[in-house]
C-alpha cells in the first residue's frame, strides 16, 4: 500500500513535466484542433520555431553568463569559507546575508550599476553574483568535515596558506565544491526578474526570453511546451550527474 501512494505521488508530480514533453513534439494542427486524443503524432516543427526565433543564441548566453556567475561564486566563495573554518569571528555575518531576500537588493544594485555604467551590458548579469553568501556557507559546511590534521601537517611541513589552500583544501573540498557550484548555477539559470530589470533585450537571459515568448504565443503550446522542456534540459541533466553530491552536501549542512 506503502509503495502504492508513492507511485501515485510520484506520478502526480511528474504529470506536468510529462505533459509538457508530449506536447513539444506534437504536430502543430494537432494542438490547434483542441482534441488532443483523437489524434498522435511526432515532430520536430516546434524546436525548427524556435530555432527561427533565436532559442539556441538565448540558450549559448545564458549558459556562458550562468557559468562565469558559478565559477566566481566557487573562487571567491572557497577562500572566504577557509576562513571561516579558521575561526574568522564573521559567520554570523553570512548567515544574516542569506536571509535577505534577493528581491530587496535589487532597487540598490540598479542604482550601483548606474553609478558603475554597467546597467544593459553582461557585467550587469555576472559581476553581482561574483560572491554569494549560500556558496560560501555550503563550503563551509563541507570544510568542517575535512580532518583538519591535514592541513595542519602541511603547515609544519612550511608550506604558505596559499599553497595549503591550493594543495590540500582544495582537493579534499571537491565535492563541496562541486554541490555549491550546481546550485549556484541553478539559482542563476531561474533568474527572471533581475535581468528584466537590469538589461535590455539584447542581454535577455533564457527564462526572460520565454516569458517574453508566452506574451507574443500565448495559445502556441506546442511551441511553449518545447521551449519549457529545453530550456529545462540542462539543469535536469546537471542534477543527473551530481545528485550524491548535492544531496551529501545538504545533508551535512543541515547536521552542521
Amino acid at each position: 500500500m506503502r509503495h502504492v501512494f508513492v507511485g501515485v505521488l510520484v506520478l502526480a508530480v511528474m504529470l506536468p513535466f510529462l505533459w509538457m514533453a508530449y506536447a513539444a513534439f506534437l504536430p502543430p494542427e494537432i494542438v490547434y484542433s483542441g482534441d488532443l486524443t483523437s489524434g498522435f503524432g511526432f515532430s520536430l516543427e516546434n524546436v525548427r520555431a524556435l530555432a527561427a526565433e533565436g532559442f539556441w543564441e538565448r540558450l549559448g548566453f545564458s549558459l556562458a553568463v550562468s557559468g562565469l556567475a558559478t565559477v566566481l561564486q566557487l573562487l571567491t566563495g572557497l577562500p572566504a569559507a577557509y576562513a571561516l573554518r579558521e575561526g574568522a569571528p564573521v559567520l554570523g555575518v553570512f548567515l544574516a546575508l542569506l536571509a535577505i531576500p534577493g528581491e530587496m537588493l535589487i532597487v540598490p544594485l540598479y542604482g550601483v550599476l548606474q553609478r558603475l555604467h554597467l546597467l544593459d551590458t553582461p557585467g550587469a548579469l555576472v559581476l553581482p553574483f561574483a560572491a554569494s553568501p549560500l556558496t560560501v556557507y555550503l563550503l563551509y559546511q563541507g570544510l568542517k568535515g575535512v580532518p583538519w590534521e591535514v592541513v595542519e601537517a602541511a603547515r609544519l611541513d612550511g608550506a604558505s596558506e596559499g599553497v595549503v589552500l591550493r594543495r590540500v583544501v582544495l582537493p579534499l573540498a571537491y565535492p563541496s565544491l562541486v554541490a555549491a557550484g550546481v546550485l549556484a548555477f541553478a539559482a542563476h539559470w531561474n533568474l527572471v526578474l533581475y535581468p528584466r530589470v537590469m538589461v535590455g533585450e539584447a542581454y535577455w537571459t533564457l527564462q526572460v526570453w520565454i516569458s517574453d515568448l508566452a506574451r507574443r504565443y500565448p495559445a502556441d503550446w506546442g511551441l511553449l511546451s518545447a521551449a519549457a522542456l529545453l530550456s529545462t534540459l540542462p539543469l535536469a541533466l546537471v542534477f543527473l550527474a551530481f545528485e550524491r553530491r548535492i544531496m551529501e552536501t545538504f545533508e551535512a549542512s543541515l547536521k552542521g
